[in-house]
This record gives C-alpha cells, sequence and structure tokens, in this order.
C-alpha cells in the first residue's frame, strides 16, 4: 500500500461506484467544485494497494475565511463527505495509514480538520479516535423515498401539511432554476439569512460552479418559490447515486409566513420520489439536546433521526482557540 495525492480518475471513479457508503462529496465533479471556489482549496489524499486499487480516500477541503496573516486563524479543513474506506480489514488499514499520513504531513497548517459524516462509521470509529479524530454528536434525518406519495404525505406533521396546503391555495409557485440570473437571485437570498446568523456564507463562486459542472451531469438542482413573481425563497439540492441532499435553503424573511420553505421541501420529496431517487437527506440537524429551530423545522417531514455525528482532529490548538474568541467578537459587530 502507498500513499498518493493524485488519482486517475477513472480509478476514482470506480472506486466510488462500487462503495457503497460513497457520497456526492467523494466524487471528482465537487472536487472539481471546490477547485473552482474563492477561499477553498481542495487537498486529495489516498492509498492505492496492488493493481492501483483504491483502497482508501480522504478529501479535506481547506477553507479559508481571512486572507493574509488571519489566514493562519481562519483556516480550517473540511472533509464534507468523511472518509471513504474499501470494506473489510484491507480497507481499515489502508485508513489507518491514510490518516497517520495526513496528521503528520497537515502538521499545523489547519486550525482542524472535520470529517462531516453522512452515513454510519461506527465500524472505522476506533481507527478515527485513534488517530486523533474524536466524535462528537450531530443529528440528520432520512427520508425514504421508496413509498407512494400519500404515505409520505401522511408521515408529514399536521402542521406542515397545513402550511403546505396554505401555501398553494395564496398561488405560490415552485420552478426550477434555468439561468444564471436565477442562481444570482437565489444566492442574494442565503446572503440575508447567513447575514442573520451572523456566519460567514461561502463566495457565490462555489455556487457558480455547481451550476456549471454539476447541473449538466443532473447532480445540482436549485428550486425556487414565487409568490406573485417575486422570489421568496429558494432550497440547493445535490443529487447522486439515488440519494438527494439538502445542501443549502433560503427565505425571504418579509414572507417566511407565507409557508415558502415547507412548500419547498415537500415539492423537492414529490420531485425526488418521481424522478426514481430513493432517499432524501437533510444537510444536518445539529447536536441532540441542545434546542434547534432548523432540526425542528426537519423533523416535520417524518424522517428517521440519526446521529452519524462528525470526527474532529485539532491540529494547533492555541491558534484554535485564540480564532474562536476572535470569531465570538468578530459576530458582535456584524
Amino acid at each position: 500500500m502507498r500513499v498518493v495525492r493524485h488519482l486517475e480518475e477513472s480509478l476514482w471513479q470506480e472506486f466510488i461506484h462500487h462503495n457503497p457508503r460513497a457520497n456526492i462529496f467523494h466524487t471528482p465533479e465537487l472536487f472539481h467544485v471546490f477547485a473552482h471556489t474563492r477561499g477553498y482549496h481542495p487537498t486529495l489524499w489516498a492509498i492505492v494497494g496492488d493493481g492501483e486499487q483504491v483502497l482508501a480516500l480522504l478529501l479535506p477541503v481547506q477553507v479559508t475565511v481571512l486572507d493574509g496573516f488571519l489566514r493562519h486563524f481562519t483556516t480550517r479543513a473540511v472533509v464534507y463527505g468523511s472518509v471513504l474506506c474499501a470494506p473489510g480489514p484491507g480497507g481499515t488499514q489502508a485508513l489507518d495509514l491514510l490518516l497517520q499520513t495526513y496528521n503528520r504531513a497537515i502538521e499545523r497548517r489547519v486550525l482542524l480538520t472535520e470529517l462531516r459524516n453522512l452515513s454510519d462509521l461506527s465500524d472505522p470509529q476506533p481507527i478515527l479516535e485513534h488517530n486523533g479524530f474524536v466524535f462528537e454528536e450531530h443529528s440528520d434525518f432520512i427520508i425514504d423515498l421508496d413509498q407512494a406519495e400519500e404515505t409520505l404525505w401522511g408521515k408529514i406533521s399536521k402542521s406542515a401539511r397545513q402550511r403546505v396546503r396554505s401555501a398553494r391555495n395564496k398561488g405560490m409557485v415552485i420552478e426550477a432554476a434555468t439561468s444564471r440570473q436565477h442562481l444570482i437571485s437565489a444566492y442574494r437570498l442565503l446572503q440575508d439569512v447567513y447575514t442573520r446568523a451572523r456566519v460567514p456564507l461561502a463566495n457565490p463562486t462555489l455556487f457558480e460552479a455547481a451550476f456549471d459542472i454539476l447541473g449538466p451531469r443532473g447532480m445540482f438542482k436549485i428550486f425556487l418559490a414565487r409568490l406573485d413573481g417575486r422570489l421568496i425563497g429558494a432550497r440547493f439540492l445535490l443529487m447522486f447515486k439515488g440519494s438527494i441532499l439538502d445542501w443549502y435553503a433560503g427565505v425571504d424573511r418579509n414572507f417566511s409566513s407565507y409557508s415558502p420553505s415547507e412548500l419547498l421541501v415537500w415539492h423537492a420529496l414529490q420531485w425526488g420520489r418521481e424522478q426514481g431517487f430513493h432517499r432524501f437527506q437533510f444537510g444536518g440537524a445539529g447536536p441532540l439536546g441542545r434546542e434547534y429551530g432548523v432540526r425542528d423545522f426537519k423533523a416535520k417531514f417524518g424522517g428517521q433521526l440519526v446521529n452519524f455525528g462528525r470526527n474532529v482532529c485539532t491540529h494547533a490548538p492555541a491558534r484554535l482557540k485564540v480564532s474562536r474568541a476572535g470569531f465570538q467578537l468578530l459576530r458582535k459587530f456584524l
């Protein structure tokens, strides 16, 4: 086994095609999207064995909020789809070697590396913990789309069904984004949401690259909610191997009482089922045991609550402490 920093795309595609835990964040296509995003620097680490067979894959994206001297205090590595290894002891051994090599090489270049798990990684957890990747609870909801529409509708809470009906009765319509101007308008909704939450939002180049690279391949879609022609809501979806991931969402606060969020989610579920997708996964519902309005909203749609969690390895503890203190101070002025 040996560590490589580049993979032939054919070998890469074959590995994720046959791995049941592979998700869209493991694809070369999304790697290219991140490569076109300002402030993002994707990297590839893999283990290959005999015959160039891929045994383990790690795709950390170094995300920088501020450049210059402050780059050292604002750069973290996010592995959006978490790690991926071949089934069996050979894959586990390869993952252990990969994480050891990565930790030695990365040293203190980033504050931390965060693995965002989108599936159950109970089996490799001992390897992750052994290499300094500490498990943290993080919940999510998964909705089975392999059921009748009436069943899906019946599992949604009564209040959510009422809000969907109300949105339709008020004349709200859902349409798919088809142009760059649609994308720009939807991004403005995200900006408003993230500004109110006082957290940084990815540069628009992320969504432009997704539109250009993933869109033509059927891996990216934006649904727009309009009322009397006015855009009041948007939902950004990623699609891969029969699964839809709810990526980003934004709503015009002045029209939140019109329930664009509920109608957008229900439309996405209907569309996904009609298109032959098997499951719809929300993009996270926060740590369990804490009040979180986003989790309450997502719970209304009848999905299975899961706790795949996240694994975090801290590389520069002192800088991270300063960074977190600085971020909390900065939020007061945003």
